[in-house]
């Protein structure tokens, strides 16, 4: 029986996160077949009403596609528009004609939880690099920016003064970036997120989650938090259209 993400969370999202984990690490491509509902139950120890909501939630999301008597398969990826560009927030800023600074709160190498493990497909525990940053917008906190690294595309990643040089501007350098996964939601800060953003603790604000992949292997995985008066956007023109 394979052990499942030990963090807190229910069983299903623990299930997807097995899923995705083989996913993002190759071993199950597209158009891959999954082992049956029954075998997932046998492999995961789980019930079959947890192994069931897992794969119908991801095959909402477009990752799975399930195929009436013969199984559930990987999909082939969709074209999506970008709705948030990557881009240098201290650009974006110094474009608006304002002042950026920032903030390091954390710069450090720490072994990866399960949950953490599982979004950067590791078969197990690894050592990352994680960073906190706080950015400014002519001296108004408008970003907190989370970042874990995988140190075999960024050895350095620790050694960087990030006061002076930007972790994206970093990054680019170091290694590159082949395809990037966004999810943005609203969430209601916690005390130490409200401090880092000057907002009154449980406020909305705006959330990105992030991962990005070098090749076939997860570069990093990161979490950004916006104050609420921050809007994410992007202009670009649709495919086939001059």
């Amino acid at each position: 029986m394979t052990d499942l993400p030990a963090a807190a969370g229910p069983l299903y999202e623990k299930v997807k996160a097995y899923i995705l984990g083989h996913i993002g690490g190759g071993a199950w491509p597209r158009d891959r077949r999954l082992p049956s509902e029954n075998d997932l139950v046998a492999i995961l120890g789980v019930s079959r009403m947890t192994v069931n909501r897992a794969l119908r939630e991801l095959t909402e999301a477009g990752i799975l596609v399930r195929v009436q008597g013969v199984g559930t398969f990987v999909a082939a990826p969709k074209p999506q528009s970008a709705l948030v560009e990557i881009r240098d927030i201290a650009e974006e800023i110094r474009g608006r004609g304002r002042t950026h600074r920032a903030a390091v709160l954390t710069l450090e190498a720490l072994t990866t939880p399960p949950d953490l493990a599982a979004a950067f497909a590791f078969g197990r525990a690894e050592r990352v690099f994680h960073s906190l940053v706080v950015h400014f917008e002519d001296e108004t906190p408008v970003q907190l920016e989370e970042r874990f690294v995988n140190p075999r595309l960024a050895p350095e990643y620790d050694l960087q003064d990030f006061t002076r040089r930007t972790t994206y501007e970093y990054l680019q350098a170091a290694t590159p970036l082949t395809e990037v996964e966004h999810v943005i939601s609203s969430i209601a800060v916690d005390a130490a997120t409200a401090a880092c953003l000057a907002v009154a603790a449980g406020a909305p604000c705006l959330h990105l989650y992030r991962r990005t992949w070098s090749g076939a292997v997860v570069a990093t995985v990161n979490r950004f938090t916006y104050a609420a008066h921050v809007s994410l956007g992007s202009r670009y023109r649709p495919a086939g259209r001059s």
